[in-house]
This record gives C-alpha cells, sequence and structure tokens, in this order.
C-alpha cells in the first residue's frame, strides 16, 4: 500500500510542478515582456521620429537650394541685365559726371549712417562702395558708415526706451532673445552682440531695440563693428562682381575662361560663406537660449 501512495504523491507533485511552471511561463509571457517592451517601442519610436526629421530637413534643404538656383538663374538672365542698364548704369554715370571721388566718398559714408536711422537697407550704398571704391578704401568708407549708423540709433532709441520695449511684447521670442545680449561680462555681450549681427535679425531694428536690454554702449559698439566686416567683405565683392557683369553686358570687358571661373568659385565661396555664418550664429543663439531657460528652471526648482 506503502507504493501506490508513493507513486500518488510523486503524481501529484509533479503535476503541482508542472502547473507551477505555466503559471510561471505565463507569467513571463504576459508580464515580464511588456513592461521589457515598453522602453523598447519607445526607443523604436524615437528612432522612428529622428529618422523622419532628418529626412524632413533633407527634403527643405533639397526644396531650398532648388529654389535658390532657380532664383539665381532668373536673376542672372533677366534680373542682371535689367539692374545693370535702367540703375546702375545711369546712376555710376551721374556719380561720376556730379561728383569727385572725395564728395562721392562722404556721399556714401553719410547715407550708410542715415539709412539705418529710418531703417531703409544701406546695401545699395555697400555696393556702390565696392565698384568704385574696391576692397581697401570701399572697406573703410563702408566701416565708418556703418559704424556712425549703429551709434546714432543707439542714441536715438533712449529717448523711447519704452515705447520700444512695449513694441517688444507683440514678440516676445525676439524680445527673449535680445534679453541673452544684456546677460554677463563684457565678453558675453559683445560676443552675443556679435551673432546678432551675423544671424538673420534685421540690424536696423536691432540698432533701436538693443537699448531695453542691459548690454552697455562699449561692448554693444565693438560687437557690431566685428559683425559687420564679413558682411562689408561680402559685400563689396558682389559689388565688385554687378560691376564686372555691367562691364560685360554693356561689351566694355570680355571676361577669360579662367575668369568665369574665379567669379564662380568666388561667388559659391561667398553664399557658403554667409550661409554657415548665419547658420552658426542662429544656432549659438538658441543654444545660448536653452541654457538660459535651463539656468532659470534649476534656480526656480525647489529643493527636495
Amino acid at each position: 500500500m506503502k507504493m501506490p501512495d508513493l507513486t500518488e504523491e510523486l503524481v501529484k507533485d509533479h503535476a503541482n510542478r508542472g502547473s507551477q511552471i505555466r503559471e510561471e511561463s505565463e507569467y513571463a509571457s504576459l508580464i515580464i515582456p511588456n513592461e521589457l517592451r515598453i522602453p523598447e517601442a519607445d526607443i523604436l519610436e524615437s528612432q522612428r521620429q529622428a529618422r523622419k526629421r532628418l529626412l524632413i530637413r533633407w527634403v527643405k534643404a533639397i526644396l531650398w537650394c532648388s529654389i535658390t538656383v532657380v532664383i539665381l538663374l532668373v536673376c542672372f538672365k533677366w534680373g542682371a541685365p535689367f539692374l545693370v542698364e535702367k540703375v546702375l548704369s545711369p546712376i555710376l554715370k551721374w556719380e561720376a559726371t556730379a561728383f569727385g571721388r572725395p564728395v562721392l566718398a562722404l556721399v556714401l559714408v553719410a547715407s550708410l549712417a542715415l539709412f539705418p536711422v529710418f531703417l531703409i537697407p544701406s546695401a545699395p550704398s555697400m555696393w556702390l562702395a565696392g565698384m568704385i571704391f574696391g576692397y581697401g578704401l570701399g572697406f573703410v568708407i563702408i566701416m565708418i558708415g556703418t559704424t556712425i549708423g549703429m551709434i546714432l540709433p543707439y542714441y536715438i532709441a533712449l529717448f523711447f526706451r519704452e515705447s520700444i520695449h512695449q513694441w517688444l511684447k507683440r514678440w516676445p521670442d525676439k524680445a527673449a532673445m535680445l534679453r541673452l545680449a544684456g546677460q554677463g561680462s563684457w565678453w558675453h555681450q559683445f560676443k552675443v552682440v556679435t551673432l546678432f549681427r551675423i544671424s538673420p535679425f534685421p540690424y536696423t531694428i536691432f540698432n533701436y531695440a538693443i537699448v531695453v536690454t542691459s548690454v552697455r554702449f562699449w561692448p554693444y559698439l565693438c560687437g557690431s563693428v566685428a559683425g559687420m566686416i564679413p558682411e562689408a567683405f561680402i559685400y563689396i565683392y558682389s559689388g565688385r562682381l554687378i560691376m564686372t557683369l555691367a562691364d560685360v553686358k554693356t561689351g566694355n570687358h570680355h571676361m577669360t575662361v579662367l575668369e568665369i571661373i574665379y567669379n564662380v568659385i568666388s561667388f559659391i565661396a561667398a553664399v557658403v560663406t554667409t550661409i554657415a555664418f548665419t547658420v552658426y550664429a542662429k544656432r549659438t543663439l538658441n543654444d545660448l537660449k536653452a541654457a538660459h531657460a535651463n539656468d532659470e528652471d534649476s534656480v526656480h526648482q525647489p529643493l527636495s
């Protein structure tokens, strides 16, 4: 009788163990994999979103490059001849007969100094400085005129500081970016102002808006001058290129193959440099804004 009892106990024990193993396997298959699949799903979703964002960026880049190429071709085919024949040639002939070079230099300095006060773009005057005076004297004229054109709006804006502050409330993101310039030391203010000068932020508006920040005058002036240096050379180069195209159009100059290759490479380099400066400045300003926001969050976060 003992043998059957022992056998029954072994059979029951085996059945209990089998049931326990099935329950554990069911728990492992139903509970544990779900817990493990949650972070895996998040990782896969984040990777999918990252690939989607990368694809969107590439599509945007290709689209903008295509649009830029089309615009450049249209400008070269129809815009440049119209600009040369109807605008540049009459202006250059008038200036050559109406002014001497010293008087013309003073006229350009005055235009570069006064146009920003009235929010008028100074690009035509910079182009003319490059066309007529070249890289040396043209650069001096541009820097003197633009420096005065940055000082005058700054002091004028001091009388309308409260009105400018109320006006900037319409664009809180731009105002938040401007407040970055007033943070930190002299060097920080100089660096941020320089970045603003080479960023897409309109410099004529920046001359007035800067007074609502804590930026001191000398970091503002030095940073503005430093940020204008690459822009001045780019305007001089583009002015010289427009002058060359005008001479080719009127038959006064015939470019050789070497000159064509040089101008094409120089033009591409100027475009790439401008885009690189702009992207770098914008990205750096966004990083500074994000770092400043994180610092504010850490300061306001309650201690545990």
